[in-house]
């Protein structure tokens, strides 16, 4: 994929200038366009590499369909559920959010809701702005020695209980990827969802929207809290299920709700809006000059490190590339397309078994972006749209490839590192071993035949296999001069069971590889 390709990038939305800026510092150029439409922003998209968006544009699956060059959607913010990223990801596009911009805002903006809701604060000045002196009515409660539960414990949830723990709040939670261990270094105590809710004085929520998310608090979960509990959402609608919380509310099961996210923005139903118990904000978690400029910086920064090849930073769809973006994985990844190539070349690919092998202790991280990088080369004259190492893994599940990937930290072969590739496609299997020296990929062997001399894996090429009694050599020579041209490399392998492989990289392909195979076992041809 040639990130480096990046050239001219599209911004729909309200983006600090010094994203901008920081792009075009870079060579980068930059178009910002606000407020277009679906079909706008299809025929406009076309001619960029590169999109940044905030929250308001929906990159929706027709958009990224028509984007014939784009390779990198950029969320300044974290959330990505405005961006369709399994179209994104089978067009081989990066989508890359900017996980912590807005980190400090959000938790900021949730601790404040909580302060809200113990004493009823936006009631209270609203009162006293109408004329009133109701000092009665807005009886709060002390934030000291209750308990919040905290639902999603990642970079965001982790400085809400860093915060509220200096109003002398017990803080727990829960996570399902966060080790509990990891947690407890900052001072929250997991628990499962079951034992949380009726635990808990006051909830805050912090995980993505998503299918298991998605209503999250509904009914059920509101009747297993305490009576009265608060709740708060700054982080995506939906997570609350709004007419169960209107519903709790009402029945004074939830006692206060603070609410910066709806299941629909701006909300048409306002009953959760008018209720006297919520105060509410129009989506502002990230709506702070600081976090602004920190996430037009990033997203622009993230981009340009991705293009210059540095490093690869808040990719959510492609973490196989994180080990790959370093100068030393670059050969290795043209070794593996290389490997794909000769696979095809002498299987095919029908229902195709891959196994790839990475050998030798430097090469420990490697097979997952290798083992994307042999299907680029095994999928590359099939399929129609690019294929790239984004989108291998899943375009090979559905061409119908099983791929299995292991490494072994013992290396068999003369090179220190080696990839081993063993496909098996209609009938027929294939054993390929290849290397990096001096930067090159080099083929060292095929089904147990190792070459004399390792080969070049570059150019066009010519493979064969034959009786190492036929004297076959000559014969290829003249067919390849009748047809004007010239052998430029050559190398044999060792004989296995009377027979051995030959490699020639030549000129240019031959017209008729037919009347090479009237001649030996084996032949395939192919260019790298």
């Amino acid at each position: 994929m040639a990130l480096s390709a990046v050239r001219r990038i599209l911004i729909t939305d309200n983006v600090d200038p010094i994203c901008k800026k920081t792009l075009q510092e870079n060579g980068i150029e930059v178009t910002e366009r606000h407020q277009m439409s679906n079909e706008e922003l299809c025929s406009e998209i076309k001619a960029y590499d590169g999109f940044i968006v905030r929250s308001a544009t929906k990159v929706t699956a027709d958009i990224i369909k028509a984007a014939e060059n784009l390779k990198i959607i950029g969320r300044a913010g974290t959330g990505v559920d405005n961006v369709d990223v399994d179209a994104a990801t089978k067009r081989g596009i990066i989508v890359m959010n900017t996980p912590s911009g807005n980190t400090i805002s959000a938790a900021e903006l949730t601790c404040g809701m909580v302060v809200c809701l113990s004493r009823q604060i936006p009631q209270a000045v609203m009162s006293m702005k109408a004329g009133k002196w109701d000092r009665k009515k807005f009886m709060g409660a002390e934030l000291y020695g209750k308990t919040l539960g905290i639902v999603g414990l990642g970079r965001i949830g982790k400085e809400v209980a860093i915060r509220m723990q200096s109003f002398g709040m017990k803080t727990i939670g829960y996570d399902p990827i966060i080790p509990p261990a990891i947690t407890a270094s900052f001072g929250v105590e997991q628990f499962s969802l079951e034992e949380l809710w009726p635990l808990c004085d006051y909830i805050t929520v912090h995980t993505p929207l998503m299918p298991s998310t998605t209503g999250l608090l509904n009914d059920t979960t509101f009747a297993k809290c305490k009576k009265g509990v608060k709740v708060v959402n700054c982080a995506r609608g939906g997570i609350i299920d709004e007419d169960a919380l209107l519903r709790a509310l009402e029945s004074g099961q939830c006692g206060g709700a603070g609410l910066d996210v709806f299941a629909e923005e701006p909300p048409v139903n306002r009953s959760l809006i008018d209720h006297p118990n919520v105060i509410c904000c129009p989506h502002l978690g990230a709506s702070t000059k600081e976090a602004q400029i920190r996430c037009g910086q990033d997203i622009a920064t993230q981009i340009v490190q991705m293009v210059h090849g540095e490093a690869l930073i808040g990719a959510v769809n492609a973490q196989i590339l994180v080990n790959a973006l370093t100068p030393e994985s670059k050969p290795w990844i043209k070794l593996g397309e290389a490997l794909g190539c000769l696979s095809r070349a002498c299987t095919g690919l029908t229902r195709s078994q891959v196994q790839v092998t990475t050998t030798g202790h430097n090469l420990k991280n490697a097979a997952g972006y290798l083992s994307a990088a042999v299907l680029v080369g095994l999928l590359r004259e099939k399929l129609v749209n690019g294929v790239n190492i984004i989108n291998a893994l899943t375009l090979a599940e559905e061409a119908g490839i099983a791929v299995s990937k292991s490494h072994v930290d013992a290396c068999p072969f003369p090179s220190s590192e080696a990839c081993i590739v063993d496909v098996s496609a209609n009938g027929v299997s294939c054993k390929i071993v290849g290397s990096i020296q001096g930067n090159i990929p080099v083929l060292l062997g095929i089904n147990g035949s190792v070459f004399k001399k390792p080969f070049s894996l570059n150019g066009n090429l010519l493979l064969f296999r034959a009786s190492a009694k036929s004297q076959v050599l000559p014969t290829i020579a003249g067919i390849l001069s009748e047809s004007g041209l010239d052998i430029e490399s050559y190398s044999a392998s060792s004989v296995t069971e009377g027979e051995q492989w030959c490699m020639m990289g030549l000129s240019s392909l031959l017209d008729n590889l037919a009347a090479v195979k009237v001649h030996v076992k084996e032949a395939a041809q192919f260019s790298i």
